[in-house]
């Protein structure tokens, strides 16, 4: 049985309540890891982790305990990197589905930025998160669990 993990230290408030109701019409076991309180919604298939502050903290804790088919959400790369190789599956808040086709490209882009970055080029983050990034979200999820949630 498909188990849901949430890294929840940067989930988006527009996606809480999609999140909540596929939790509840499913009965997914859900486990949101952050380093502070974080509140997608009261459900008893929900248990909420917090654990120490700290650059990889939650990330090491979801993919301690992360077994193959389980489902990630997270908008770290190198995080979704991690769970595809241990052959589970991640989602990021805009809908995106990494797979091991396409995560290695996500990841040497965000490092290519990262690096830019770092020289200190100044350079535009990503578009602020909207409705439509919800929305699409919403359907990756559906899509997802219409697939894998038996």
């Amino acid at each position: 049985m498909l188990r849901l993990f949430v890294d929840g230290d940067a989930f988006p408030n527009l996606l809480k309540p999609i999140l909540l109701r596929a939790i509840e019409r499913l009965k997914i076991e859900t486990y949101v890891y952050a380093n502070k309180k974080i509140n997608i919604g009261k459900s008893k298939h929900i248990e909420y982790i917090i654990v120490d502050a700290g650059a990889d903290e939650a990330d090491d804790r979801i993919v301690e305990v992360l077994q193959e088919g389980d489902l990630v959400i997270t908008a770290d790369i190198p995080l979704a990197d991690r769970v595809i190789s241990k052959n589970a599956h991640a989602i990021d808040h805009r809908g995106e589905l990494y797979s091991i086709d396409n995560i290695k490209q996500y990841l040497a882009m965000r490092n290519l930025m990262e690096s830019i970055r770092e020289s200190g080029e100044i350079t535009k983050g990503p578009k602020a998160f909207g409705q439509k990034d919800a929305e699409m979200f919403a359907n990756q999820l559906n899509s997802f669990l219409t697939k894998y949630y038996k």
